[in-house]
């Protein structure tokens, strides 16, 4: 008996341990739930106004922000079945996307500008799952050109998972060379921001290696790596102005290197160089490296909605899928996590959608593997 409560006791310090250290390889599992039957829901969230941003907190809730005029939130606690009521962040406030989930402390942080920028930002914390936000005393420093970030508009940050930087917040960023002016495009580059003490204090990345790039995604991969796949306002000439320019950080998203232009990945409809911001994510599926990207796939127009699958961290993008084939502008995505109700499931938030506004939908790898080939490398058997 003695024996029993004994293993008993150790089990549950085994567990305590286990979540309070976060451990949460906080939500690394397996690759199984994200298969079964092919699956896709869509419902509308916010009414109006643009700019998506919508990540998954520690206990699975799915939160979704929005909003010019003002910046607000919406959480499901269903896996996204079902949203509750707005939930106001900063009013009035400009989204600026880069939503970051604490997978440490499991708080929540929110970026706002007072404007379109550049203007001055705000983070906000949350540290009830999404319910109530704070405004905090957040330090931003300058990149090594002295140059500060915009926020704007940028998908979700992530917390680093792997290596010696493994608990560092990390969201992407951006310099602009004034005002989004047609003439200055030259001159403006993507970053990330970074903090090592729970987002009190971000220090700013190098530039990207590539300017005239705007409003970028990143993901961890699973040796630490980090990912970067940016939006393009301009290009020199001689290269592709209409596809995504990606990079890779072996430090944490200090520096930048392996520059390269993504031909398959296309940055918004193909009759601009304007581009479209896109989503990125990667799966919550222990040492895979699956990758979901999503953009507008149109010749011309904001529209027709797609899906890429990577399942080798952005080497090659073989299958894609259309998700919605109407008015489709800029999206974020993000990943389920184990153990939890959204577990198993993508999301993508996007501007447009059946009924307008914003629409978040929901899918799983099994549907975006029904999709079409591109070309550009083989699925597994």
């Amino acid at each position: 008996m003695m024996k029993i409560k004994l293993s008993l006791l150790c089990g549950i310090a085994l567990l305590v341990a286990v979540v309070s250290t976060g451990s949460i390889t906080a939500g690394e599992g397996k690759l199984e739930p994200f298969l079964g039957e092919p699956a896709l829901e869509l419902g509308q969230v916010f009414r109006g106004e643009r700019f998506p941003n919508i990540v998954v907190s520690m206990k699975g809730t799915v939160i979704a922000t929005w909003g010019t005029s003002h910046v607000r939130a919406r959480r499901s606690e269903d896996g996204g079945k079902t949203w509750g009521e707005e939930i106001v962040i900063q009013k009035p406030g400009f989204q600026c996307g880069g939503v970051v989930v604490d997978e440490g402390s499991g708080d929540i942080l929110a970026f706002v500008e007072d404007r379109h920028p550049p203007a001055p930002v705000s983070v906000y914390r949350s540290r009830d799952d999404g319910k109530t936000w704070k405004k905090i005393a957040a330090k931003i420093n300058p990149d090594s050109k002295g140059n500060m970030p915009s926020m704007h508009m940028n998908d979700h940050g992530i917390t680093l998972r792997h290596g010696k930087h493994k608990g560092r917040l990390i969201r992407p960023s951006r310099f602009y060379a004034g005002r989004n002016d047609r003439s200055k495009w030259p001159e403006h580059y993507t970053n990330a921001v970074y903090s090592d003490d729970g987002g009190t204090t971000w220090n700013t990345s190098d530039p990207f290696p590539a300017k005239g790039t705007g409003e970028a995604t990143l993901a961890e991969l699973s040796d630490g790596t980090v990912y970067y796949n940016s939006r393009r306002h301009w290009a020199n000439k001689g290269e592709n102005p209409r596809r995504r320019w990606t990079a890779l950080s072996d430090d944490g998203g200090k520096s930048w290197k392996d520059l390269k232009i993504c031909e398959v990945l296309p940055d918004g409809p193909q009759d601009t160089n304007y581009g479209c911001m896109g989503g990125l994510t990667r799966l919550a599926v222990k040492d895979r490296d699956i990758l979901l990207y999503s953009n507008c796939d149109s010749p011309r127009g904001r529209n027709h909605g797609t899906i890429w699958a990577s399942l080798d961290g952005g080497k090659t993008w073989p299958v894609k899928r259309l998700l919605y084939a109407g008015n489709h502008g800029y999206s974020a995505l993000t990943s389920g996590r184990p153990g939890t109700k959204s577990e198993g499931w993508a999301y993508l938030h996007f501007e447009g959608g059946p009924k307008g506004g914003s629409t978040v939908a929901r899918f799983n790898l099994a549907w975006v593997l029904k999709g079409k080939a591109t070309g550009d490398g083989e699925l597994p058997k």
